[in-house]
């Protein structure tokens, strides 16, 4: 979660495991929107001596559609290059890293931005731009910030990318979701199977995510490069406001092992491994035997996901492991009937009149984005729940660093939004308080006002 591992082949190659995917309008820079994938999970911070990075044989992605056809307009690709300095040593640095250009910080990476269209045309943005090293310790790293910090790089006019190690800000309790969904604050009301002498309590969740690191892409452009024709108004009704996001990972079609130790050899055209648009999409919506071909799909395919997400597995699990606690929506399950609200936030988009004042819709194309109307100015006061909360620059409009995405899915699959589509179901009381119960307060490291907006990694001297 939202997609840490989440299909069985991607699980074995964390440095192509696209993580969680944001877009939202830059609250310190409004005229632009802030775009960040990120790759390599669940980084244990004191990991050498080989330190995590991105992979020089994969090509980074970030998409965009603002035509509402499930395919990209706008590409923002980002690919790596690793130099060693010193081949004659086993360790990362010899001495304190003081600078991006330190001659003690043995293994550099840096990356070329290049932007493309749908006409076809490639700009490249930027080359040979900085990475920052990983967050070693106070001897290696000294002013950890001050490294992150210079290696935000500005491409251009209102444009800003950096790509290096932050601190993992999505939140859950991994260990009780996947225990058969036994949410900590809830786990008193779980069905306990007989299972003999077991007895459940309830208590506060646990951040299974927190003291944990990952490798962001972020960049930040101007909202007229990514909206239909240039777009820039301020009319949320208007269909240029809303563009469509999704981010992948792919590798060369052929690799060849050499008959020398270490040697191999990558060709071929380019074959997506790995994709992210909706946090949980793949996690917990596609079966498992279907999570590696979803993973190399693209999105105008997703009709064929459409009868998953209208019946979601889980929402026909939820009375069965909290018995008595979702008796309206056990009912509606009965019923056959299928779930609107879920297909709208997830494959279309919110239609203009579904919420009050707010739309997020990109057309009748079933497509798994992350869809942002950048018309809507971000929030004075945001609320983590999102459009559930009444905060209208949240989640599912877009996806900002600490919105509560996992409470709010749980929510809308207990049926807290499906009144707003279907006026004779009365969502359970339950629906509108199920939660994990993790807080932003939850994550240590917290998150910046400033890009790239995700904190400052934890350090590997310091991690538990």
């Amino acid at each position: 979660m939202s997609s840490h591992r989440e299909a069985p082949e991607i699980s074995k190659d964390p440095v192509a495991d696209s993580s969680d995917l944001y877009a939202f309008v830059s609250p310190d820079n409004p005229d632009t929107v802030t775009l960040i994938a990120n790759y390599v999970p669940l980084q244990g911070p004191a990991s050498g001596p080989n330190f995590y990075e991105f992979g020089d044989d994969v090509l980074y992605e970030i998409h965009i559609d603002n035509n509402g056809d499930g395919k990209p307009d706008v590409t923002y690709q980002f690919s790596f290059t690793t130099t060693v300095s010193d081949p004659s040593t086993f360790l990362y640095n010899t001495g304190p890293i003081t600078s991006l250009t330190s001659s003690s910080w043995n293994r550099k990476q840096t990356y070329t931005v290049t932007r493309l269209d749908s006409r076809g045309r490639s700009t490249e943005l930027g080359r040979n731009l900085a990475c920052p090293p990983c967050n070693i310790g106070p001897l290696s790293t000294p002013d950890y910030p001050a490294l992150a910090q210079a290696a935000v790089h500005s491409i251009g006019p209102g444009r800003s990318v950096f790509a290096g190690q932050r601190a993992e800000g999505f939140y859950v309790d991994l260990g009780s979701i996947f225990d058969l969904g036994d949410l900590r604050p809830f786990a008193n009301l779980h069905n306990t199977f007989n299972i003999p002498g077991l007895t459940l309590n309830a208590g506060p969740g646990v951040n299974n995510t927190d003291n944990v690191n990952v490798h962001s892409i972020a960049i930040q452009v101007p909202k007229s490069e990514l909206t239909h024709e240039g777009w820039t108004g301020t009319a949320v009704d208007n269909p240029c406001a809303v563009i469509g996001v999704w981010t992948t990972a792919s590798r060369r079609k052929v690799r060849i092992l050499g008959s020398s130790p270490g040697e191999e050899t990558e060709t071929g055209p380019y074959v997506q491994v790995s994709r992210l648009g909706n946090p949980l999409f793949n996690e917990v919506i596609v079966p498992m035997a279907e999570k590696d071909e979803w993973n190399g799909r693209t999105p105008d395919g997703d009709s064929k996901y459409a009868a998953r997400v209208e019946h979601p597995e889980l929402a026909g699990l939820l009375p069965v492991l909290y018995p008595g606690v979702f008796p309206n929506l056990a009912a509606f399950n009965t019923s056959g009937a299928a779930r609107a609200d879920l297909a709208a936030v997830l494959l279309t988009g919110i239609p203009a009149g579904v919420v009050s004042g707010f739309q997020n819709y990109t057309g009748k194309v079933q497509a798994d984005m992350l869809r942002l109307n950048t018309a809507i100015a971000p929030s004075s006061s945001p609320n983590i729940l999102g459009v559930v909360g009444g905060d209208l620059a949240g989640f599912p409009n877009g996806r900002r660093v600490s919105d509560d995405v996992v409470t709010i899915e749980l929510r809308a699959i207990a049926g807290v939004t499906l009144p707003l589509v279907d006026s004779a179901f009365t969502a359970d009381g339950a629906a509108s308080v199920v939660t994990d119960g993790l807080l932003p307060s939850s994550v240590g490291n917290g998150y910046l006002s400033t890009f790239p907006y995700l904190g400052v990694p934890y350090s590997g001297f310091n991690a538990p």
